[in-house]
């Protein structure tokens, strides 16, 4: 008897994603289902996707990623869930590789990929992002992004781990202005995410774990192999998490 052929989902949440987007949806012809869940965006994103007729939109009032996430998962309409962000995109051997593991006699609840992170258009090798690897494909009957979390999600999973061999390709980093503020936001939401926890801010914590940060990936990590790059990347994680601390102290603050 043959094996009946699984099914995919991909999702994507967006927010003012015009320079993405349509990139990513015109590489997604192997999807069974694609649904963009946007946060009320301002710019040409969701124009650009009502262009796709195959794709659903959707909607939905950004409060945290992992709600967001959650959010989407509860739409999709099969098991097998291909999470993507906008700035990702797939080779066509990651596009096989998936369709086989979701067809596998015995597949895992959840795979982890590879990135490469690229700096604009040229690849970013050192930094930190040499072994940065994400769940991106799993079995949504398995798996659940943690409520806990508020940004750089955690996916608990039911069952078995693996990892793909082929790497998504992360166009993360377009211009200076617009990484900075991604970072901001990160450190904001993760600032809310230790509020609620009960954490409090110093003044070292604020001075010394951004630097330490800096150093452990401009050094450690190799950054300076990067050269202007690495300084650019290492930095700006600093200031993330500098943010994160500023903005710590303020909810805090504001408390007492």
């Amino acid at each position: 008897m043959n094996k009946e052929k699984q099914k995919l989902s991909v999702l994507i949440i967006t927010l003012n994603e015009e320079l993405h987007i349509q990139s990513l949806l015109e590489d997604l012809d192997f999807a069974d289902e694609i649904i963009v869940v946007d946060s009320f965006s301002n710019d040409k994103t969701v124009s650009i996707i009502e262009g796709f007729q195959n794709v659903k939109l959707i909607q939905n009032k950004f409060v945290n990623y992992t709600s967001q996430r959650n959010f989407a998962l509860d739409q999709a309409k099969y098991s097998w869930i291909l999470f993507l962000d906008a700035d990702e995109r797939l080779t066509p051997d990651l596009k096989s590789e998936i369709l086989s593991k979701i067809n596998d006699s015995n597949p895992a609840s959840a795979y982890l990929i590879y990135r490469i992170f690229m700096f604009k258009n040229v690849k970013l090798n050192f930094s930190g992002w040499q072994t940065d690897k994400i769940f991106r494909l799993f079995n949504k009957s398995k798996c659940r992004y943690a409520e806990e979390r508020f940004v750089h999600e955690k996916l608990n999973v039911d069952g078995t781990i693996a990892v793909l061999k082929h790497k998504l390709i992360h166009y993360s980093y377009a211009d200076y202005a617009d990484y900075k503020l991604k970072m901001k936001n990160y450190g904001i939401l993760k600032a809310q995410e230790k509020q609620k926890k009960g954490q409090k801010s110093s003044f070292l914590l604020m001075a010394f774990h951004p630097l330490y940060s800096f150093l452990y990936r401009f050094l450690i990590r190799l950054g300076f192999l990067d050269g202007i790059k690495g300084i650019i990347i290492c930095y700006l994680n600093a200031y993330s998490i500098f943010i994160r601390y500023k903005e710590l102290r303020r909810l805090t603050s504001s408390r007492i």
